[in-house]
């Protein structure tokens, strides 16, 4: 009868647990739906960015990517993001992929620029930095060093 007592409460205390990290990932993955408006921009390389990825402003969320499609015409990738509602980015603001570290996940990082205009829902983010992979930028110096002999 002891060990069935004992069982009992290590398997409310695993439940606990587990319903601790269902919580926490729930949270982290911001299942509420974002009260701002959409924007789009175009990339010859998305690196790996998917939907519901992180966009950010210095680091900060402000919005998530809802859609990545491929233009059929011009063969860019369309990458389709919402931005938060209280957030009004400048006409010349800037996008580009970026990895959160060498094994991390990529965002979309705005660069806001200085305009006075601003860009209107629907809109369309004319400057954009495509990704760069690590091979990319190890090929450059290989390049670069090689090149310079």
């Amino acid at each position: 009868m002891k060990r069935g007592a004992v069982e009992t409460i290590l398997g409310g205390f695993v439940l606990v647990i587990a319903i601790g990290f269902a919580v926490m990932g729930a949270r982290s993955i911001d299942l509420r739906g974002d009260d701002g408006y959409e924007l789009s921009a175009r990339f010859l390389k998305v690196g790996g960015l998917d939907r519901g990825s992180d966009v950010r402003i210095s680091g900060v969320k402000v919005g998530s990517v809802i859609d990545r499609k491929l233009d059929d015409v011009t063969f860019e990738a369309v990458v389709t993001f919402t931005v938060r509602g209280d957030i009004n980015l400048p006409a010349d603001t800037e996008a580009g992929v970026t990895a959160e570290g060498l094994l991390g996940g990529k965002y979309l990082r705005l660069f806001p620029g200085r305009s006075k205009e601003t860009l209107a829902p629907n809109g369309e983010i004319a400057r954009t930095r495509d990704f760069q992979a690590l091979e990319d930028t190890v090929s450059e110096i290989i390049f670069l060093a090689t090149g310079s002999r």
